[in-house]
């Protein structure tokens, strides 16, 4: 039952989000949006990128708001950042962006906000959002953000990614995985909203340096 429930507020979250993005015009049922949406997040190859990852980048862009240009577009971009999503494959956000273009003006988005909502989830491929882009940067940062976890949390997602990636090597992925994990360490914020700085930045390279650390043979 809680896990019904769980989806039911999702829905939810997803229907307020939806009918702030298309303002007073309304538009179709957001239910078989949601539902889509959230079959595609619960698919098996997922280990992290799943419906606990979605509820928490939208609990972060909830904590974040204040800085968005336009909230209820960076929501939607949340729902679709990785809403395409399998591991072999490279073009995953630009297949999510596409997927956003195609389904959002059908359930009565305007064109100017689904071609922002596109932007912001091909924008996740790099996570390095401009430093006028108030909503590039509440999205990047509620998808980081699991970078500055709790210890025990972010054992878990490390271990998920890896389970992700099951199918690479053990010793291509650690030099993979360090490689961006030295990419992310070596910007100078990983955090670009004025909460991300001040809450998440140094207990996220806490956990990233210690990450690496493991990963060296």
């Amino acid at each position: 039952m809680a896990e019904h429930a769980d989806l039911d507020v999702l829905r939810d979250r997803f229907a307020r989000a939806l009918d702030g993005a298309r303002g007073p015009a309304g538009g179709p049922d957001p239910t078989p949006y949601a539902d889509d949406l959230l079959r595609r997040w619960s698919q098996p190859q997922r280990h992290y990128h799943t419906l606990t990852h979605l509820t928490a980048v939208l609990d972060h862009v909830d904590a974040l708001q204040e800085y968005a240009a336009d909230a209820d577009v960076v929501r939607l971009a949340g729902w679709f950042h990785d809403a395409v999503y399998l591991p072999e494959r490279s073009e995953n956000e630009e297949r999510s962006a596409r997927l956003a273009e195609r389904a959002l003006p059908e359930a009565g988005v305007p064109a100017d906000r689904t071609a922002e909502v596109a932007r912001l989830v091909r924008l996740t491929v790099a996570h390095d959002p401009a430093d006028d882009d108030l909503n590039g940067q509440v999205l990047c940062d509620a998808d980081l953000a699991v970078l500055a976890a709790a210890p025990s949390a972010y054992a878990a997602y490390a271990a998920g990614v890896r389970e992700e990636y099951h199918f690479v090597p053990n010793d291509a992925f650690r030099e993979g995985r360090a490689a961006i994990l030295r990419q992310l360490l070596a910007r100078p914020h990983l955090f670009r909203t004025p909460y991300g700085q001040r809450h998440w930045e140094a207990t996220a390279r806490y956990n990233i340096t210690s990450e690496l650390e493991m990963l060296s043979p």
